[in-house]
């Protein structure tokens, strides 16, 4: 069975140890957290269109704008909205839907509803995710960390305002549904002082690993291996240190451990998303399971 190490945990990113495990099982849960991982993205953008006139000054807004509203539907798509699995469903298994044409389908089941109204003003109004107010509870509105993202600017005269559809959808459909971005594995490493003299090399720099980190000429500490893998380039092909250090300290691959890591873009935690996928492939290596037993 495989074994997991949590190696560094943030809200947005973690890397992981992964152990008796092989590079296909490691290449199955990357692609697995890219395409089968449920996330919350704006599917659909309902504008309004024409004019309006501020009660105040009398002052006329068209809903015209720089940017068409592709593209700005397009930027919505990208704006990271929180997602809460266990409140939400797909569109399609809404019960709410029953009887109603598919352009009708939506209720607040499966869908989260943002509003956004805003005017130019003669210097520019950068109107951000920030904009965007949630009809519903206050925990699905953009996260504070995201809320500058820039969506289009008005000038004077100019207004915008929008209805945003927020629905569930996964990776494979479209991209906009794909929670993470950086996902990579590789084989975790082991270093060790093949020549002492010549390591001298790297010492002298002191950088942040020093010969006081390795036991018996061993390092395996995984944090510090890939910092040690980082600061090997100073005196790696192509610098004036390279004849004196030579192969000084020698990296060897674990076998059957990968060092696996990633970012989420805001939609969820990057613990949720993980947890997520092992979901996701453990149910799919179960019907496969399933599926076999019946042909054979």
């Amino acid at each position: 069975m495989v074994k997991i190490e949590i190696v560094e945990e943030r809200d947005d990113h973690v890397t992981l140890l992964l152990k008796e495990t092989d590079r296909a099982f490691a290449n199955a849960l990357r692609r697995t957290l890219m395409s089968d991982v449920p996330k919350m993205a704006i599917h659909r953008v309902r504008f309004e269109l024409g004019s309006i006139e501020d009660s105040g000054t009398g002052e006329t807004f068209e809903s015209v704008g720089a940017l068409p509203d592709e593209v700005i539907a397009h930027r919505l798509a990208m704006v990271p909205i929180p997602t809460f699995h266990d409140e939400f469903c797909f569109l399609e298994d809404d019960p709410g839907n029953e009887g109603l044409p598919r352009e009708e389908w939506g209720t607040p089941a499966s869908q989260i509803i943002y509003h956004c109204s805003a005017r130019g003003t003669s210097e520019g109004h950068l109107v951000t995710a920030g904009d965007l107010n949630v009809l519903g509870e206050e925990k699905l509105q953009i996260p504070e960390l995201y809320r500058n993202i820039p969506i289009t600017k008005l000038y004077e005269g100019q207004y915008i305002e929008f209805y945003a559809y927020a629905v569930l959808g996964v990776g494979s459909d479209h991209s906009k549904w794909n929670p993470v971005s950086g996902v990579s594995f590789s084989s975790r490493k082991i270093a060790t002082i093949a020549r002492p003299v010549k390591a001298k090399a790297l010492w002298d720099l002191e950088l942040s690993i020093g010969k006081s980190d390795f036991k018996n000429k061993k390092l395996e500490d995984v944090q510090k291996v890939e910092t040690l893998v980082r600061e090997l380039h100073h005196v790696g092909d192509g610098t004036a240190r390279i004849e004196d250090f030579g192969d000084a300290i020698t990296l060897d691959d674990v076998s059957g451990e990968y060092l696996f890591s990633f970012d989420t873009d805001g939609s969820m935690t990057a613990r949720t998303a993980f947890a997520m996928a092992c979901k996701a492939l453990s149910a799919r290596f179960s019907n496969l399971s399933e599926q076999l037993a019946e042909d054979l």
